[in-house]
């Protein structure tokens, strides 16, 4: 039988973008320049270090409605179920239009967006 052995904590780097005035841009680029943090605006980025959503996301090309409403499902933490209730459209219709078979129309979209919390457009 293995014995459960130490497991070593690995340091995760992120990168964070702020937008906002240059006076509060520099107080934050002193700030993590205090906690020696590398400030990388400066460095040469190649073209390959930038990709497009449909790169990234390849279902958003031809789905994006549908792609919106699961991400909407997921940062409200709803089953297609729930969404149903909460908007009275069929789940099996919500289904398909997360799996692109089932247009979003205007009205449809604006009931996902109140019960989502988002601006209609996002799934047109």
């Amino acid at each position: 039988m293995q014995a459960l052995t130490k497991k070593r904590p690995i340091e995760n780097q992120i990168e964070v973008r702020f937008r906002g005035t240059p006076s509060s841009v520099i107080k934050l680029r002193r700030m993590a320049q205090a906690l020696n943090v590398e400030d990388v605006t400066e460095w040469e980025l190649e073209e390959k270090d930038f990709y497009s959503v449909e790169e990234v996301f390849p279902e958003m090309a031809w789905n994006s409605g549908g792609v919106s409403i699961r991400g909407g499902r997921g940062k409200e933490g709803l089953t297609q179920k729930q969404l149903a209730e909460l908007t009275g459209i069929a789940q099996h219709h919500i289904s398909e239009m997360e799996n692109g078979k089932r247009p979003i129309g205007k009205e449809t979209a604006r009931k996902l967006a109140k019960a989502l919390n988002v601006d209609y457009r996002v799934f047109l």
